[in-house]
C-alpha cells in the first residue's frame, strides 16, 4: 500500500477529465493536480519547448511526494516519445495518454477505421498512428489538428448549441465523416469538455475514446499491480494548482467538474 498522492498534470484545465475519473475509480486516493495556465497552449510550441515545460510541471509535483504521475496532455505525451522528460525524475510510476487511448481504440474499432483529433503537436508528431499500427498494422488513422478546441474549452465554449464551437467543430470533424471512421480518439485532454457537441456531429454509431479517462484506467491497473493503492477508508484530498489567474482557474473548476467538489485550488509559480 502506499498513500501519497497521484499527480497529474496538464497545459490547463483539460486534464481535468482525467482527473473526475480518477475520483470516480478511486476515490480515496489523494490527487495533486497542475494547470499551467500561464503558459497554455502547449501545442502551438517547438517540441524543445514542450520538453523544458515538461520537466518544469515534472519537478512541480515530485516537491508533493507522488507516488505516480500522470501526464495529461495529448502533446506533452507525444512528445515524450521521443524526448526523455523524466529522465531526472525519481517517480517509477508514470504514464502519458498515447498508450491508453490508442489501446482503448483499436479494441473498439469495427470497421478499422481510426480518427484522432489533437493539437498541431500531436498530430504533426503521429504518435497515435505509431502505437496503433504497432497494434493493427492494418488499420487506417486518420488525423486532424484542432487548434481552436483548447482556448473554446479553457473559455467555456462547451456546450452542444455554442455556435463559435459548432462552427470549428464542422469544420475539424468533415475529414472524419468522410473517412467514415467508426472510433474517434480525443486526442487532448480538453476535447471530451466538447464531446456532446462532437457526438451530435459524428452521430451514435461512432465511438469516443477519451484519452483522459482511458489513462485514468490505467492508472488503477498500475497501482493495483505494484500494490499502491492507499489503505484510507475516507475520501481522498484533492489540490488543485494553477499558474496564472487563480480567479479565472477557479470558473472553470466549477464549470466543468461537479460543482459540490471539496478542493483546495492555490496559484504556484514554476522555475522558467
Amino acid at each position: 500500500m502506499n498513500n501519497s498522492a497521484i499527480g497529474v498534470f496538464d497545459s490547463g484545465v483539460g486534464g481535468l477529465t482525467c482527473v473526475d475519473e480518477l475520483r470516480k475509480l478511486m476515490p480515496n486516493e489523494d490527487i495533486i493536480y497542475l494547470g499551467d495556465t500561464a503558459r497554455i497552449p502547449y501545442g502551438t510550441k517547438s517540441k524543445h519547448t514542450i520538453y523544458s515545460y515538461a520537466k518544469q510541471d515534472i519537478a512541480f509535483l515530485e516537491q508533493h511526494d507522488v507516488k505516480m504521475i500522470l501526464v495529461a496532455c495529448g502533446t506533452v505525451s507525444s512528445v515524450m516519445m521521443s524526448m526523455p522528460v523524466f529522465e531526472d525524475s525519481a517517480t517509477e510510476l508514470k504514464s502519458g495518454v498515447v498508450l491508453p487511448a490508442a489501446h482503448a481504440a483499436c479494441a473498439a474499432t469495427k470497421n478499422k477505421r481510426i480518427g484522432v483529433i489533437g493539437t498541431s503537436a500531436t498530430i504533426k508528431s503521429g504518435s497515435y498512428g505509431k502505437v496503433i499500427h504497432e497494434i493493427m498494422p492494418e488499420v487506417k488513422v486518420v488525423g486532424m489538428a484542432c487548434p481552436m478546441f483548447v482556448p473554446l474549452v479553457e473559455n467555456g465554449y462547451t456546450s452542444k448549441d455554442c455556435e463559435p464551437a459548432r462552427f470549428f467543430a464542422n469544420q475539424y470533424l468533415e475529414i472524419m465523416k468522410k473517412e467514415q471512421v467508426d472510433t474517434l480518439i480525443l486526442g487532448c485532454t480538453h476535447y471530451p469538455h466538447l464531446s456532446e457537441l462532437i457526438s451530435d456531429i459524428m452521430g451514435s454509431e461512432v465511438t469516443l475514446i477519451s484519452s483522459g479517462a482511458e489513462l485514468a484506467k490505467y492508472a488503477l491497473k498500475t497501482l493495483s499491480y505494484n500494490d499502491a493503492l492507499c489503505s484510507r477508508d475516507c475520501p481522498g484530498e484533492l489540490k488543485l494548482f494553477c499558474t496564472d489567474s487563480e480567479e479565472l482557474f477557479r470558473e472553470n473548476v466549477q464549470k466543468l467538474m461537479d460543482t459540490n467538489i471539496n478542493a483546495k485550488i492555490s496559484k504556484c509559480t514554476l522555475k522558467f
